[in-house]
C-alpha cells in the first residue's frame, strides 16, 4: 500500500519511519512550487494501510518485501529512508546493489552508542539477565513497559516484537558493503537519532556526505521537506549523468 507520484517511471522509492505512513513524504515528493517527483512511497507492513507482517520481521525481511517493488521502477532508483525506513533502505541497498543507485537517509539510528542516552540501570541489568536465560520473557516485558520508549509502549502484538528485534540490529556490515553514494540529511536537533549517530554511521560508508539542517528535529520529512527534495534532485541528476556517460554521452 502507498502512493505513486509523477507520471514517468518511478525513480525514487520512499520509506517512512516507525509508526508513520507514506503521507509524511507528501511535500517532499509533491512540493507546492515544483513538479512532482516520479516516485513510489510505501506504507510498510504494520503501518498505514498495510497489515502487520505474519511474524516478527527485522529490517532484512522488510527489505526482501520492498525489493518486490523494484521491478516496477526505473533502473538504479534513489531510495529515501526516514528513521525505521532508513534501516530498511540500507538493507535493501546492501542486498540489491544493482537496483539501488543512491540512498538519501534522514534520522536513521544505524549505529549503537555515539550520543544515545543509556537506559536505566535496572533495565540494563534485566536485559543482561534475560539474554542469559535468568529472567523470564514476561518479567522482561514488564521492564520494557516501564522503561521502554513510547514507541514500545504504543506498539502491540507482533509489531512490539518487530520493534524489539529492529532496535537491537546492527548495520555495520551492511553500511560497509554499500556501493552507492549515500547522503545523510540530518536535523541538528534530532534527539532520536542524533547528529553524532549520523557521523558515526558515516565512518562505515565509502561514499558519503553529511548535510546538517540547523534547528530541525527528528521528523525531517515534515519539518524540512525542501531539504530532502533538493537532496533527491541532486542524486537524480547524478543518476542521469552516470547513465549518459555509460551510453557514450
Amino acid at each position: 500500500m502507498g502512493e505513486r507520484t509523477g507520471e514517468g517511471p518511478p525513480t525514487v522509492l520512499a520509506l517512512h519511519g516507525w509508526a508513520r505512513t507514506h503521507r509524511d513524504f507528501a511535500r517532499v515528493l509533491v512540493p507546492p512550487d515544483a513538479p512532482p517527483v516520479d516516485a513510489i512511497a510505501l506504507d510498510l507492513p504494520g503501518f498505514g494501510a498495510s497489515p502487520p507482517p505474519p511474524e516478527p520481521w527485522g529490517s532484512p525481511e522488510y527489505a526482501r518485501l520492498v525489493a518486490e517493488v523494484l521491478g516496477q521502477m526505473a533502473p538504479q532508483v534513489v531510495v529515501l529512508g526516514h528513521s525505521f525506513g532508513g534501516r530498511v533502505a540500507v538493507e535493501l541497498a546492501s542486498a540489491h546493489p544493482e537496483s539501488v543507485g543512491a540512498l538519501v537517509l534522514t534520522g536513521v539510528p544505524l549505529v549503537h552508542g555515539a550520543g544515545r542516552s543509556r537506559p536505566a540501570l535496572r533495565f540494563r541489568l534485566g536485559r543482561s539477565l534475560h539474554r542469559i536465560g535468568l529472567l523470564s520473557e514476561s518479567r522482561m516485558d514488564r521492564l520494557r513497559d516501564r522503561f521502554g520508549s513510547s514507541d514500545y509502549r504504543n506498539a502491540h502484538g507482533v509489531m512490539r516484537q518487530v520493534l524489539v528485534r529492529v532496535v537491537n540490529e546492527r548495520y555495520d556490515d551492511a553500511l560497509s558493503s554499500l556501493r552507492c553514494p549515500v547522503d545523510l540529511v540530518w536535523g541538528s536537533e534530532d534527539d532520536v537519532a542524533t547528529l553524532a549517530l549520523a557521523r558515526a554511521a558515516a565512518a562505515h560508508i565509502a561514499d558519503v556526505h553529511v548535510f546538517e539542517l540547523a534547528g530541525v528535529g527528528h521528523h525531517t520529512p515534515l519539518a524540512a521537506p525542501e531539504a530532502l527534495h533538493d537532496a533527491l534532485l541532486r542524486r537524480l541528476a547524478d543518476r542521469r549523468d552516470d547513465r549518459g556517460v555509460g551510453h557514450g554521452g
